[in-house]
């Protein structure tokens, strides 16, 4: 089955989708070469209530982006310690980094409190650090921005989210959503109803998978840095006039 045929099935656990409009991203149709698995998504959210409207979204977006060929996983943030209240070793820990790692785009989603994004958020991210040994988990990942309000809509979450990202060295992608009264956008079974909301939440999850595909295979080449290549070359020098070197 090509991408065309896929787009006109929708699944049933869908069912908000209008098939005719879906287009599943495809490297064929964006022109790249490289890996020909599917793209590995990492998905974050920010609350620990058992109703979470972030766990929702979260879930919704899973939904979408295995409907578009990419592979997911989504964190369960309970049962991760506050950061350096454990060592490292901690299995939790352990999972978000090995994650991260695993990751070739992530989605985060939080609510806003207090004007920004939540502490249960901000705590996955504060443990995984910019490098563990010569890896970085998150540098040149694609990123994509949600965030759910219970009141009006306000962007104060995607921005911070934003800002995290490009400080976490990922590539945030343009699109973003806003789900203002979040209370009133899920059924009973926690699924989303159909709305311009859902909409920008598709096109998110669309766009998301296309700049994976586009940049997964060139990250280390695109986030390359002048600096850090002047910085390796002068330790090297260092190193060979020490004699730590042969």
């Amino acid at each position: 089955m090509n991408s065309t045929e896929a787009s006109m099935t929708a699944p049933p656990d869908l069912a908000n989708l209008a098939p005719a409009a879906v287009d599943i991203p495809t490297r064929d149709r964006l022109g790249v070469e490289g890996a020909g698995h599917p793209p590995r998504i990492l998905i974050l959210y920010g609350s620990l209530r058992p109703q979470s409207f972030s766990r929702k979204l979260a879930l919704e977006a899973e939904r979408l982006l295995r409907h578009f060929g990419a592979e997911t996983r989504v964190f369960d943030p309970n049962d991760l310690p506050l950061l350096d209240s454990v060592k490292p070793d901690h299995p939790k820990v352990q999972q978000i980094r090995e994650w991260s790692q695993w990751s070739e785009g992530q989605v985060w989603v939080s609510p806003e409190r207090h004007g920004t994004l939540t502490a249960v958020f901000k705590n996955q991210i504060d443990w995984l650090p910019l490098e563990i040994g010569s890896v970085r988990p998150t540098q040149g990942r694609t990123l994509a921005v949600m965030q759910v309000c219970g009141g009006s809509q306000s962007f104060n979450v995607v921005n911070a989210l934003r800002q995290l990202g490009r400080w976490m060295r990922m590539v945030t992608i343009p699109n973003q959503s806003s789900v203002p009264k979040a209370w009133q956008e899920f059924d009973d079974e926690g699924r989303m109803k159909p709305s311009p909301y859902y909409d920008r939440v598709v096109d998110v999850m669309e766009e998301l998978v296309k700049f994976t595909l586009l940049t997964r295979d060139r990250s280390e080449y695109l986030t390359s840095r002048y600096s850090e290549r002047k910085g390796d070359l002068a330790a090297a020098a260092l190193a060979e006039a020490a004699g730590a070197v042969e």
